[in-house]
């Protein structure tokens, strides 16, 4: 870790250096002695808080700096003090203001890729967006996981399981008046049960979260337990799946490309009778071609392999969040609008034009007055049922959480709307994907336990949170984690099929020996 500031020390400066250093401090400049003598008192603290703690072993990389440390005597530690005591108010003040602008400077770099982009060459500027583009923990927000961390400070891994799958099988029951539900006021409905013990077994199989003394499993570990519940739950009764697109099928702004793996996933997913569809806030009215332009691999590989209409009649992309719905054609394996007439729900239908303009007008507003607060240039994108904002600058995922964030609160409308932070960009859509799969479901006959939805976005400003009201939901990180999980799907779809067969062959023997 290089040294940012005088209260940030190389760990360099631990080494058998110190005493040459020590006998030099006297002839150089207020700012390197002051920062020795800091480097001689880290230096002894760390070492007592290692005699205290010997159990705690240092990683691999540290360990030859740290033995090579000599402990400091206790004259250059009396020298430190004095040295300290001598100082001028200027001299203080001089440093304190020093520090804490090194200290803001440490925060807005404090990245876990430590390349030489980020501490090899300062930030040239607050817009360096390959040094200040951190998404930290803004992107891991739930509720419930949350709360299931905050239990590990009391209770073990098994502990939690055990209490959280008892607690979802009595909030399904009753989930208004459930202890769940106290716990966890912002709660919504499960739609299957979650064996939450038999999941987390299966993954601390691999990842050993148990036998961990010190950490506790952090937010993605518990996302990926509570995944692997949902999907075991899932696939016993499961019609329908449906995907987010960027993030969740491939890379944002990227399309469905020839060697996108998730191609053979979801045409096995369609040859075991199940149902997908793409639910995404992208809303081309009146032209198919450009939704078919971003998922040109699979419809070329639906040509490629000479799918049945029989398969590819269960495929479906949703626009728009709720706006647009597309099926592939039966011959060249196209995609064609819907009429609105045969899906659209009556509360859809019963949207006023001016009333869908009204609520844009104002959303539109409200973007350009966040931008505008917070300094940032951007374009605008109009849509007959959408509105965004586009950085022309690079910026931050924070900035634009922030400006998702005041749309949502403070946009009155007639009509319902969706404003979420696209990671890139801000926009508020008319309607949302929970109406979106509403409509799907009732045009295919499927219910809320026989439907999974798999995205990305699940936070606030996440535009796959309306889905959680709808049917059971996977959040996955990106391609690959839902690549991973899918797998996982298609085993579990696999077995189920294959027990099914087994069942059905049994009964035919028990009806041939009576």
């Amino acid at each position: 870790m290089q040294a940012l500031g005088s209260k940030n020390v190389t760990m360099q400066a631990l080494g058998s250096k110190n005493v040459k250093a020590h006998s030099t401090a006297r002839g150089s400049s207020y700012r390197q002695r002051l920062q020795y003598h800091r480097q001689l008192v880290t230096t002894s603290a760390q070492q007592e808080e290692g005699v205290q703690q010997q159990g705690a072993q240092p990683s691999p990389d540290m360990a030859p700096v740290i033995a090579a440390s000599p402990r400091p005597s206790i004259p250059q530690l009396q020298e430190a003090v004095a040295e300290y005591l001598s100082l001028s108010e200027e001299e203080i003040e001089a440093d304190m203001a020093s520090a804490a602008k090194t200290a803001s400077l440490w925060e807005l770099l404090n990245n876990p890729e430590q390349d030489n982009t980020i501490f090899g060459n300062r930030a040239r500027s607050a817009t360096d967006a390959n040094v200040l583009r951190r998404k930290g923990h803004l992107k891991e927000q739930d509720f419930l996981i949350d709360f299931m961390r905050r239990m590990h400070e009391t209770h073990s891994c098994l502990e939690v399981m055990t209490k959280m799958e008892k607690w979802v099988n009595e909030h399904r029951k009753d989930p208004l008046r459930s202890r769940l539900k106290r716990l966890v006021p912002q709660l919504g409905q499960f739609f299957t049960p979650l064996h939450l013990v038999d999941a987390f077994l299966e993954y601390d199989e691999v990842f050993k979260l148990s036998r961990r003394k010190f950490i506790p499993p952090n937010f993605a570990e518990l996302r990926h337990v509570v995944n692997i519940a949902q999907i075991h739950a899932s696939a016993k009764n499961l019609r329908l799946i449906t995907f987010d697109a960027d993030g969740t099928l491939y890379a944002d702004g990227c399309h469905f490309e020839q060697d996108n793996a998730m191609i053979a996933h979801i045409i096995n997913l369609l040859q075991c009778d199940i149902h997908v569809a793409i639910v995404t806030a992208a809303g081309y009215p009146g032209e198919a071609q450009k939704f078919e332009g971003r998922l040109a691999g699979l419809l070329n590989t639906f040509r490629k392999l000479h799918l049945p209409p029989s398969v590819t009649d269960r495929f479906h992309v949703m626009g728009g969040e709720c706006n647009y719905l597309l099926r592939v054609t039966p011959e060249d394996k196209r995609l064609e609008f819907v009429p609105d007439e045969e899906w659209k729900t009556e509360e859809m239908c019963r949207w006023h034009e001016d009333d869908i303009q009204y609520m844009l007008d104002g959303a539109e507003m409200l973007l350009m007055k966040g931008a505008k607060r917070l300094e940032l240039e951007v374009s605008v994108m109009r849509k007959p049922r959408s509105v965004g904002i586009i950085p022309i600058s690079p910026t931050i995922y924070e900035v634009l959480e922030d400006i998702a964030l005041s749309a949502q609160t403070q946009l009155v409308a007639n009509v319902p709307f969706c404003a979420f932070n696209g990671g890139n960009d801000v926009f508020v859509d008319c309607g949302n994907k929970s109406l979106g799969l509403q409509a799907l479901m009732t045009f295919l006959g499927i219910q809320p336990h026989e439907t999974l939805h798999v995205g990305d976005r699940f936070t606030l400003s996440g535009n796959d949170s309306a889905t959680r009201d709808m049917c059971s939901v996977l959040w996955v990180a990106d391609p690959n984690e839902t690549g991973f999980f899918v797998r996982l799907l298609l085993k579990d779809i696999a077995r189920r099929d294959l027990e099914a067969q087994h069942e059905q062959t049994m009964r035919r023997k028990l009806l041939l020996d009576v």
